[in-house]
């Protein structure tokens, strides 16, 4: 099993695991792709109204898995929240706003 991305920390404090991978919800379903067009997005904290409609269980949003997030969703919470200060996006997710980590 490979290890997982460290999650991503945005400036105001808002925490995800973006993970992508033959093991999780993201396309391609593969470890080696060079770019995913959508990943797996886990425990946001606090609750991102952005991707609730995509959330495994709508009734812990702050609890659960976001399968198949597009990867230009993750890039637009990333963004809401003041970008990411800290963490590591799978590739091709949000490349210009992890440029600078």
């Amino acid at each position: 099993m490979l290890p997982t991305k460290q999650p991503i920390i945005c400036a105001d404090g808002f925490t995800m695991s973006v993970q992508a991978s033959e093991y999780h919800y993201s396309t391609p379903r593969r470890t080696d792709a060079e770019s995913y067009t959508e990943v797996e997005v886990g425990y946001p904290t606090p609750f991102e109204p952005l991707i609730l409609h995509l959330a495994e269980d709508r009734d812990t949003p702050e609890q659960t898995v976001y399968p198949y997030v597009p990867a230009q969703l993750v890039a637009l919470v990333i963004a809401k929240h003041g970008g990411m200060v800290s963490g590591e996006l799978p590739p091709g997710v949000a490349p210009l706003m992890a440029e600078g980590l």
